[in-house]
């Protein structure tokens, strides 16, 4: 009997059933619609922040200080003041809503634990950040946006080295894979394509999240494959192998330098027109500062988040491809076209394997859970096990 891969991928996707799946589709949807809530109660509380003064008369009395100390103290201010203000909304968005999915089990108080330290790391690197930007703002003069993109880049490579390290450990436990057979298939794997068999972690995703994913992260010697415990228990061999092949594809192919790359092209994109619509949106906001002044920070942060929105088909579809990408290489090197499959369908619980096609284009960082099924029992019709 001829081999069907259109059938075969039915298959795969209706055994979760109608309820999971009409689950996933509404748990996706809302999280669309969450993007641009967001943005809207940024935009309040960047308002509110703006309306307030605060940070005018931080600012003023900092005026004899040096400029870099002065940014620095403005933009921790703003950084730290709005995710405080908005943290009702957090709440909803990241935990009450999560927790309502059975897309995490992670107790309220370890929650905010662990959001009050990000919120912590998060504003101190952006501060620093922004202080370069408002330096090449006053050294750069009306070209300053032009150098952003080496900033971001610089910045970017910074934070990805120093990642798994020193940031990623306050919020999970990396441990190598275990002994046993898991560990003897993955050490052969990270060998053949030559990637340090220590660099090969399990953590206690669980502690955060439901769902089943791995991830590569940092740079040079600081990268790393790391599998979440959820699908280290949750796989058989054949998936934790596919799956780890599709992670050591993201490291073989180059895909973080090629992200900092895109990041740091549209970030001269962002700041070129922040400069050019600044003073507009700044006036709507009541505000007066001059974009040289980091008292006008909300509202370039506001900005900042709503030109992010505003390139998402951009900046998706480039990340589609990465995965694309990933899922050929690990076909080609382990083909296990059906453990890839079934480990991909156990992701279709918190992201719709079935969008439109301007779903998928404009908010799907993978492309969608039917599509890379049907390329696996493509791959599988084309090359058969023997």
């Amino acid at each position: 009997m001829t081999f069907d891969p259109q059938a075969a991928t039915a298959a795969y996707i209706d055994a979760l059933g109608p309820a999971a799946l009409e689950k996933a589709a509404a748990y996706t949807t809302g999280g669309h619609w969450l993007l641009l809530w967001g943005l809207l109660v940024t935009g309040l509380f960047a308002w509110i922040v703006v309306r307030w003064g605060v940070l005018a008369r931080i600012s003023a009395r900092l005026q004899k200080r040096s400029a870099n100390l002065r940014v620095f103290c403005v933009a921790l201010a703003t950084l730290l003041l709005l995710p405080v203000m908005t943290l009702p909304w957090d709440l909803y968005a990241e935990w009450w809503r999560e927790t309502a999915y059975g897309r995490t089990s992670q107790p309220l108080a370890d929650f905010m634990m662990q959001w009050a330290i990000a919120t912590l790391i998060f504003s101190v690197l952006v501060a620093l950040f922004f202080v370069g930007i408002y330096a090449l703002m006053r050294r750069a003069g009306r070209r300053w946006w032009a150098w952003s993109g080496g900033l971001t880049a610089v910045s970017l490579a910074i934070l990805l080295l120093a990642a798994p390290a020193l940031i990623e450990p306050l919020f999970n436990q990396f441990k190598p894979v275990p002994e046993g057979p898991v560990r003897d298939a993955l050490v052969v794997m990270a060998k053949e394509a030559g990637v340090p068999s220590g660099r090969i972690f399990v953590y206690d995703g669980s502690r955060q999240s439901n769902n089943f994913t791995a991830n590569v992260s940092g740079l040079g010697s600081s990268a790393r494959i790391a599998i979440s415990d959820v699908a280290f228990m949750g796989a058989s061999l054949d998936e934790v192998r596919a799956v780890t092949a599709h992670e050591i594809g993201h490291y073989v192919l180059g895909h973080v330098w090629r992200t900092v790359i895109v990041f740091s092209l549209l970030a001269i994109v962002f700041f070129l027109l922040i400069d050019r619509l600044y003073p507009r949106v700044a006036a709507r906001f009541g505000c007066t500062a001059p974009l040289s002044d980091p008292v006008g920070l909300p509202v370039v942060l506001f900005m900042v988040q709503a030109l992010v929105l505003l390139a998402q088909p951009v900046s998706n579809t480039l990340s589609r491809v990465d995965e694309a990408e990933a899922d050929r290489y690990s076909l080609r090197t382990v083909n296990l076209p059906d453990a890839l499959a079934s480990a991909l369908v156990k992701t279709a619980e918190y992201r719709n394997p079935r969008p439109n096609a301007v779903e998928e284009v404009v908010f799907y960082t993978h492309p969608s859970v039917e599509s890379r099924v049907l390329n696996a029992m493509e791959w599988k019709a084309a090359h058969p096990q023997e």
